[in-house]
């Protein structure tokens, strides 16, 4: 009788009474509060007057028509580089970050330092929580409780600078997991803080199969090289062999959609997934029920959201938002409308354009999905392809075909007789491109009427390139590091398309 686990489960369900019902608007005017309160000394609280935006009648708009929206650049520029070189306190959140994680985007060379308070990492920290206790809707059984966790990130030794420490946010979140945790957390302390990815995969196939693992976390490109490299090494046909009580899988950092025919066949049975979203700037969101694969943005732990409609008017050709662009509150959102996701956070930011477009699938929950990322829309001859209609028509490729294509990424390139979306697809199948290409096109005319427009005018159809899933891995793992925040670019611009064609053509020829 699994006692420890049963306790355990006794415990998240009868934290349905204390939490109460929930209330998503007026915990975002709360938590707006507390935000302007917390930072009203600072230097960025005295530029923007946060103590008259607190004396408004409705703090909301005051904050809204008072600051401006930010990016990272332009935060950084004015603002945080105070806290880098010169370690100066209290610039956009009282004192000086402990923290810095190293974020370089969508396999970017060049890493930004997003700020991590203790007050971020508090809130990361209760949004863990509060995902443990969402546990109690997934009918999960006692012994669940009494399993290991296997979270595979980036490493938990983290860089020591003057004045403050820096990694990737996961491996920021590992090195801070409370000690009651610890018992469950896998591949542990020691494991966690190898740097070499393929020296802590050689590891973690070592200990295997004294591990009795109940669930996985991390990134699914990742976490499905591992869960390969496991079973290659030990012989196994799937990864239920060796963790025959692995039942969930937290999904972090992409849509899991494109991965889960291929992760699914590592399986020997079935595995609830459970998405989360976990960025550098905070945790924002979780799934908390079963029968939805959205996520419920968290609304009364530190950050405050802000919605922009998202068209073509709203996103400048930098990538900024418009100054004229307007911000909606959660109580302004619509249900199916694309917006760029701002936040406001403890650790500093302020009207932070996040770089994701999320729709709501439920605006009284506050449920969302990820529908992509804004230097990733589509929007070459008026095509106004998101990545989320990507995702849908990669997926009907492998429910028509039977194939499995875990990785994908496409340039709207301009040929000799005009502009093709250029795609290239990993998977091991043999199947002729031609066809591929035209039920790609398909799919994409079925689904969004703005592409079928312009496949009418100045976008000449769909060409297509079947290429070993494995490219899609070394190719992120040249531009940056395996296995930790690294995540593919679904879309690329014709120059960084070019150096992928070229690092695909190279990468063949060896």
């Amino acid at each position: 009788m699994p006692i420890i686990g049963q306790l355990i489960k006794g415990l998240v369900h009868a934290s349905q009474y204390v939490t109460g019902d929930r209330d998503p608007v007026t915990e975002q005017r709360t938590v707006l509060k507390e935000l302007l309160t917390q930072a009203v000394d600072t230097a960025f609280g005295k530029k923007y007057g946060f103590q008259r935006i607190l004396e408004a009648t409705s703090p909301p708009i005051a904050f809204a028509e008072a600051v401006p929206f930010f990016d990272y650049h332009k935060i950084n520029e004015e603002w945080w580089y105070r806290q880098h070189g010169l370690a100066q306190s209290n610039i956009t959140w009282p004192g000086a970050p402990d923290y810095y994680a190293l974020s370089s985007g969508t396999t970017g060379k060049k890493s930004k330092r997003i700020p991590v308070t203790d007050a971020m990492i508090n809130a990361i920290k209760t949004a863990g929580v509060k995902q443990i206790i969402a546990l109690k809707n997934f009918d999960l059984p006692a012994d669940f409780f009494e399993k290991g966790i296997l979270m595979l990130g980036s490493s938990t030794d983290l860089t020591q600078r003057k004045h403050h420490l820096e990694g990737e946010i996961s491996g920021i979140s590992a090195s801070n997991i409370p000690s009651w945790f610890r018992g469950y957390y896998k591949p542990g302390e020691a494991i966690a803080e190898i740097d070499d990815w393929d020296e802590r995969v050689a590891q973690i196939i070592k200990e295997a199969p004294d591990w009795d693992i109940g669930a996985l976390s991390g990134i699914p490109s990742w976490m499905e090289l591992m869960l390969k490299a496991v079973i290659d090494a030990h012989g196994l046909d799937t990864i239920h062999d060796i963790w025959p009580n692995l039942r969930v899988y937290t999904s972090g950092g992409v849509a899991f959609g494109p991965y889960e025919k291929s992760f699914h066949a590592l399986m020997g049975k079935p595995v609830t997934v459970i998405d989360t979203y976990l960025a550098s700037e905070g945790f924002i969101a979780f799934q908390n029920r079963p029968d939805t694969d959205a996520m419920q943005l968290i609304t009364d732990n530190g950050i405050y959201f802000e919605f922009v409609p998202f068209d073509e008017t709203a996103i400048e050709a930098d990538g900024s938002l418009s100054p004229s662009a307007r911000a909606l509150r959660l109580d302004q959102v619509e249900k199916g409308v694309d917006y760029v996701l701002l936040i406001s956070t403890v650790a500093g930011a302020w009207r932070y354009m996040i770089g994701d477009t999320i729709t709501f699938t439920d605006v009284d929950r506050a449920e969302i999905q990820i529908t992509g990322r804004t230097k990733f829309f589509l929007n070459t001859v008026g095509s106004q392809l998101s990545v989320n209609k990507l995702n849908d028509a990669v997926h009907g490729l492998e429910t028509e075909y039977d194939i499995r294509i875990p990785e994908y990424t496409l340039c709207a390139k301009k040929f000799e007789d005009g502009f093709y979306h250029s795609w290239y697809l990993g998977s091991d199948s043999d199947i002729d491109t031609d066809t591929v290409a035209t039920a790609l096109d398909n799919f994409l005319k079925e689904a969004n009427k703005n592409y079928k427009v312009a496949r009418s005018k100045a976008l000449k159809g769909v060409k297509v390139h079947m290429v070993p899933p494995h490219i899609f891995h070394e190719w992120s793992a040249a531009s940056k590091k395996k296995g930790g925040q690294v995540k593919m670019e679904r879309v690329m611009g014709e120059e960084r398309f070019s150096e992928w064609e070229t690092f695909v053509t190279d990468t063949i020829a060896q």
